[in-house]
């Protein structure tokens, strides 16, 4: 494969391209700095003035995916500020969104691939400034009395999860096609939050 020019800087994050789409077609079994390189069009050994190993580049690709699925996330709750409903129900969409456009780097994300996740700060800052933005979320709906009180930490784990649970049954092909015939992923997801909100309206 002839090999392609790249602008300094250019190299690592086109070795991340190529790790995400490697990702979407073969999973985490098949993605290996060998086949990185040849995807991205330079030498066996071109991977490794960015990545010490194969986890320094998983490391790599789920630092990009919470940097991309933050910045649609806050974008989400720019758009919405004046409501903290909306912020929730639009919040979700886009990670509905990331998560069905990015399929390889969201199960990569959100696994044990990246077995020390502490070696690496990037990864372990934006993941965590993610997870305060649906906190922030949360303290918002509360405050509005559209979800109940409790810490909010806890109640975003349990948000999170009951969002993160049905759209890793979708991916994993564990929903039943017949439910899947009559209706979307968003719809699916959207009756989970409209259901979420609902329980936090007085009685």
């Amino acid at each position: 494969m002839r090999e392609k020019k790249y602008h300094h800087g250019d190299l690592k994050n086109a070795l991340i391209e190529a790790g995400i789409k490697i990702l979407s077609e073969e999973g985490t079994g098949g993605l290996t700095l060998r086949k990185v390189a040849k995807l991205a069009g330079v030498s066996h050994s071109a991977p490794y003035a960015h990545f010490a190993d194969k986890q320094s580049l998983i490391a790599a690709i789920s630092t990009e995916g919470f940097k991309r699925l933050y910045a649609e996330l806050d974008a989400a709750i720019l758009a919405n500020a004046d409501n903290p409903r909306r912020q929730l129900m639009e919040g979700a969409r886009a990670y509905v969104q990331f998560a069905m456009n990015n399929i390889g780097a969201f199960k990569v994300m959100f696994s044990s691939a990246l077995e020390k996740e502490k070696d690496y700060p990037s990864f372990v800052e934006i993941s965590h400034k993610t997870f305060e933005r649906v906190v922030d979320i949360v303290k918002a709906c509360q405050a509005a009395g559209a979800l109940r009180p409790a810490p909010p930490e806890v109640m975003a784990v349990a948000v999170w999860g009951q969002l993160h649970g049905i759209i890793s049954l979708i991916l994993e092909g564990q929903i039943s096609h017949t439910v899947l015939d009559k209706f979307n992923v968003w719809e699916i997801v959207s009756i989970s939050v409209e259901q979420v909100l609902s329980s936090g309206a007085p009685a």
